[in-house]
């Protein structure tokens, strides 16, 4: 699903960039892809990547078969784009690590959200305060806070995530494995929102407590080395009809807000902008909401489900949505290929965000706070 709704048709935007070969062992998804006009199709993926004129690879099929296409990836020496979560399993994802480590092939995994404009201008603003935090003047100061114990790290960063999604929309092999079945989304979704806290608190995690309601509703706590602490809030009984995700990043006495990424707020923070607003794609309504960010997204909304009514299509209703950074990690990795930049979201990276999820799993399961280095 999302190599034909987004890397098909940006492969076709990006000017630097050719479809080269559609790999599937299905015949009416290579049908499918036709539509984006790739070069030619195949149900061999070593004959796909073997091809003299095929430079990198993306990979979009099940993540229970990674190892084998990453192996052969690695002998030919080419470029490897992988979407999340990396692997079903931490044998696998450290297996990869081990592939992409020795070979040193570029390698790039799909937590595109490290890519989304609002997303890199929030996280810009709140490391750069975190790092040399600067008080706003008129910050309310009572009188004797200098002498209140409140613990080694008054200015510790706190971070919240919050995911509504509705659970109707999931597709059937989100609970196929054993783990999905008894955890639901925790590592399938889980790793993105765990990637993109750790991302932001700039530091390690080191432990993880997680509770929840079945295979729906979960709320992940992580604690990092610096003192700080994140929260992930992923509720699955909730609708389309309002933005799905919210970050808010605390810490040294400013707040940082990326909503749905179209806005970024912020406040006790000096010389920063109390409000960015982003462009949106593919806005069928441009008439509607004119004021942009998150009211001016919610006035489209309503247009467009008022439109999915009418016709009885429901995919009408996704209309104006949030730049998440799709295409731009995509050219980001063509220029980390070129040795223009460093790793976009390195092979490290996802195994630690595959590995808290783990963790989060096993808290969830067992009922008890659960170290990283417990998941070996």
């Amino acid at each position: 699903m999302l190599a034909r709704q987004m890397h098909m048709p940006n492969l076709l935007s990006i000017k630097d960039a050719e479809f080269h070969t559609c790999c599937d062992i299905s015949d009416a998804n290579l049908d499918a892809a036709q539509v984006y006009k790739p070069t030619k199709t195949t149900r061999d993926f070593l004959e796909a990547i073997a091809d003299p004129e095929v430079d990198a690879i993306i990979v979009a099929t099940t993540e229970a078969f990674r190892v084998p296409i990453v192996e052969a990836a690695a002998r030919a020496g080419k470029p490897v784009y992988m979407e999340k979560p990396l692997a079903d399993t931490l044998e696998n994802a450290l297996a990869i690590q081990q592939i992409v480590q020795e070979s040193n092939i570029p390698f790039c995994v799909g937590h595109n959200r490290r890519s989304a404009p609002a997303m890199q201008d929030a996280r810009e603003i709140f490391v750069s305060h975190m790092r040399s935090p600067v008080s706003c003047p008129w910050r309310f100061e009572r009188p004797g806070w200098e002498s209140m114990d409140v613990g080694e790290n008054p200015g510790a960063p706190v971070i919240s995530i919050r995911i509504n999604d509705d659970w109707r929309s999931w597709k059937s092999v989100h609970l196929q494995n054993d783990l999905n079945r008894k955890v639901g989304l925790l590592l399938s979704e889980g790793t993105h929102f765990v990637d993109l806290a750790n991302w932001f608190m700039d530091s390690t995690p080191v432990s993880v407590l997680c509770a929840g309601q079945g295979v729906l509703n979960h709320a992940i706590i992580v604690h990092y080395e610096n003192g700080g602490m994140a929260t992930v809030t992923m509720a699955s009984t909730g609708s389309f009809g309002y933005p799905k995700e919210l970050l808010e990043a605390i810490g040294q006495g400013g707040v940082v807000v990326c909503d749905h990424m179209l806005e970024v707020r912020t406040g006790g923070i000096a010389d920063a902008a109390s409000v960015i607003r982003y462009p949106m794609l593919n806005d069928r309504h441009a008439k509607i909401g004119t004021e942009g960010g998150v009211h001016g997204w919610l006035a489209k909304k309503r247009a467009a489900c008022e439109d999915a009514s009418s016709a009885g299509d429901t995919m009408l209703q996704f209309s104006a949505e949030p730049d998440k950074g799709h295409r731009r990690m995509l050219t980001e990795f063509m220029r980390e290929i070129r040795g223009e930049r460093g790793p976009v979201c390195a092979v490290e990276d996802a195994v630690l965000a595959t590995r808290t999820c783990l963790a989060a799993a096993k808290s969830y399961l067992e009922g008890r706070r659960v170290a990283i280095a417990e998941i070996v």
